[in-house]
């Protein structure tokens, strides 16, 4: 999907709306869209303050083909809100990307963005990250169940899929798994996943960091030896608490808490170095 030839690829976590933090990201980095490339680590709006700024700004990136993005659990919660199916929460600040004018466009390219993207032949994104059960090519395959239902031309099948989309089960993948409860384990693992048992068992409550107690028998997913990490390194976001670390030269976390008043960070991955800003809203 990228280009040839680019300098520097970056990796940007939880935009969720911080518009302004973004552009002083990328003045940090001195983004040149003629010369770099900027892969998002998903959830682009919700709780910042300018979600459809940061959305029409990222669209418009993609489609001049300088960017890339996974989708993240507050982009389809976009979408099932978009299509009717759910609320907008109070603390997301995404009803005016459902009222804009150009709302129809917004929402159809969104939907058919992907949940899983390999910036090179050495790394895979997603946005919550991979179970350890699973390998980088069969979370890619897996991947492409979910986006065929999203970008649906026949939208009865979109709806059908993101009204059965929220849940906690099945808590544990089987190959044998069928239909809406296949599509939303898939979800699940690629865009809520932190805490797993040794099996991949999902563990949903847990959001804090990686010092507080957690419930008996489970780990933050990226502690168990890992078939995907044993191929490609796996950067992925979602899981703000954890700002930014690096797990092992494998595992690289990009969430640096941005929405919350903390940093948005790129990472390089030509020599794997963080850059970072403060929320300038916060």
């Amino acid at each position: 999907m990228a280009r040839q030839n680019v300098r520097y690829n970056y990796v940007i976590g939880d935009v969720q709306g911080c518009f302004e933090a973004l552009k002083a990201l990328l003045k940090q980095i001195q983004f040149d869209p003629d010369q770099d490339f900027i892969w998002f680590a998903g959830d682009l709006v919700a709780r910042g303050e300018n979600s459809i700024g940061a959305l029409r700004f990222i669209k418009k990136l993609v489609d001049r083909g300088v960017a890339a993005t996974v989708l993240g659990n507050h982009d389809l919660n976009l979408l099932a809100c978009a299509r009717g199916i759910k609320k907008v929460k109070d603390r997301d600040h995404t009803q005016d990307v459902i009222d804009a004018i150009d709302s129809d466009d917004l929402i159809d390219w969104l939907r058919k963005q992907p949940l899983c993207l390999f910036p090179n032949e050495r790394t895979i994104l997603t946005h919550a990250g991979i179970p350890c059960i699973w390998t980088a090519e069969q979370a890619a395959r897996l991947a492409k169940e979910v986006e065929a239902v999203l970008a649906a031309d026949d939208f009865s099948v979109l709806d059908g899929f993101l009204k059965e989309m929220y849940g906690t089960e099945p808590d544990l993948w089987s190959d044998d798994l069928t239909g809406n409860s296949r599509l939303r384990a898939i979800t699940n693992y690629l865009t809520r996943m932190r805490l797993t048992d040794q099996y991949g068992r999902l563990e949903f409550s847990f959001k804090d960091s990686l010092d507080d107690a957690m419930p008996e028998g489970f780990q933050p997913w990226f502690e168990y030896a890992s078939n995907a990490a044993q191929t490609h390194q796996l950067i992925f976001g979602h899981w703000a608490a954890l700002q930014g670390k690096t797990i092992n030269p494998q595992i690289q976390n990009v969430d640096g808490g941005c929405v919350w008043g903390n940093q948005l960070i790129a990472y390089r991955l030509e020599d794997q170095i963080l850059f970072r800003v403060d929320n300038p809203i916060m």
